[in-house]
């Protein structure tokens, strides 16, 4: 070969040589990919309900003393959590206290008196009517001690159960009637609600153990899983609107009060209770059973085998294997695998 043929070649072939040692970069091995879903139990063309409401503990206690008074000490602030049988209130027992001693000395009066009107009904001086009186009066004044007792042992509120204070509607040194909210206490052992108001065609659709989505503007990117555990029996005679409760998953982020949007997986109106799911959701299918890839909390997928009932214009009937609520892959099956992460579209795990 001449010479300037080779001096041309050694810096091309050099060349092909460097850019033959580069690597093509490799797709991540645990990249996402993007599949379709669907969720397990929602009939096909059924559209799922989407409803606004507040979030509250289920259970919110109004605590108050028995008797009117003034209050002497709060020792809570809205906020504040506390313990079963905590003080949280007590109230001024001047009053109170010597309405206890006037009862204490009726009752030894009444006594008394009635001591002595038996001895004179034994001597045949009075008359029955006169010494069933005193006994009534006896019983009046021992009535009234034991009401004054217990409106001493009821100055004070305690909580009945772990919670966190909501309101404070009073202050030391304000009047208040019997029965008056002083404090209300949230029972955090009831768990978190959301309560929603519904039109009349989505409340006929609902029914307790239907899951739930909801969404809150203060937890940007937080799904709270829930499921309706109440439909209110009648509606609201100025809206017409019924309320529903949705029983929120726990999360310690939860306050009552926030903002939720809930998306609710309910069946069409009058449809059955069928568990059904897409045909392509289904692999390796044989005679009465199949295999569908279920999405997790952390979108990856799992294999699991399933019962298959009948195939109808609605989809296949799952008999066994799958909950209420569950996710299912429905595209890209022949390029799934145990463990494998999922960027999943047309449902929101």
């Amino acid at each position: 070969m001449p010479r300037k043929s080779r001096l041309f070649l050694t810096p091309l072939l050099a060349l092909l040589a460097a850019c033959g040692s580069e690597q093509v970069p490799e797709k991540p091995a645990d990249a996402a990919l993007r599949v379709s879903v669907a969720v397990v139990g929602q009939e096909l063309g059924a559209p799922s309900i989407e409803a606004a409401g507040t979030a509250a503990l289920r259970k919110e206690i109004p605590l108050g003393f028995t008797t009117p008074g003034q209050v002497a000490r709060i020792l809570v602030q809205e906020g504040d959590r506390v313990r079963r049988g905590q003080l949280l209130a007590v109230l001024d027992t001047t009053s109170v206290g010597a309405s206890l001693e006037a009862a204490d000395a009726e009752r030894d009066r009444a006594g008394a008196e009635l001591t002595r009107l038996k001895q004179l009904y034994a001597q045949g001086w009075i008359t029955k009517a006169r010494l069933e009186a005193a006994e009534a009066a006896a019983r009046s004044a021992n009535a009234n001690l034991a009401a004054r007792r217990f409106s001493l042992d009821t100055a004070r509120v305690t909580a009945p159960a772990d919670g966190i204070i909501l309101t404070r509607g009073a202050e030391p040194g304000q009047i208040v009637d019997a029965g008056s909210p002083i404090v209300t206490l949230g029972d955090t052992a009831s768990g978190f609600v959301l309560r929603v108001l519904l039109a009349d065609r989505d409340a006929v659709r609902l029914r307790a153990g239907i899951p739930a989505e909801v969404r809150f503007d203060a937890l940007p990117g937080a799904v709270v899983a829930g499921q309706v555990i109440e439909v209110g029996g009648r509606s609201d005679r100025g809206s017409g609107a019924f309320t529903a409760e949705i029983a929120l998953a726990p999360d310690q982020r939860l306050r009552s009060g926030l903002v939720g949007r809930a998306r609710i997986l309910a069946p069409a109106a009058g449809g059955s209770t069928r568990l059904v799911i897409p045909p392509t959701a289904i692999f390796a299918a044989r005679a009465d059973e199949g295999f569908v890839f279920v999405v997790d909390a952390q979108r990856r997928v799992k294999t699991r085998s399933v019962a298959l009932g009948q195939l109808s214009p609605e989809g296949a009937e799952i008999l066994s294997g799958l909950n209420r609520g569950e996710t299912v892959v429905t595209s890209a099956l022949d390029r799934l695998r145990d463990g494998a992460k999922v960027d999943p579209v047309g449902a929101r795990p």
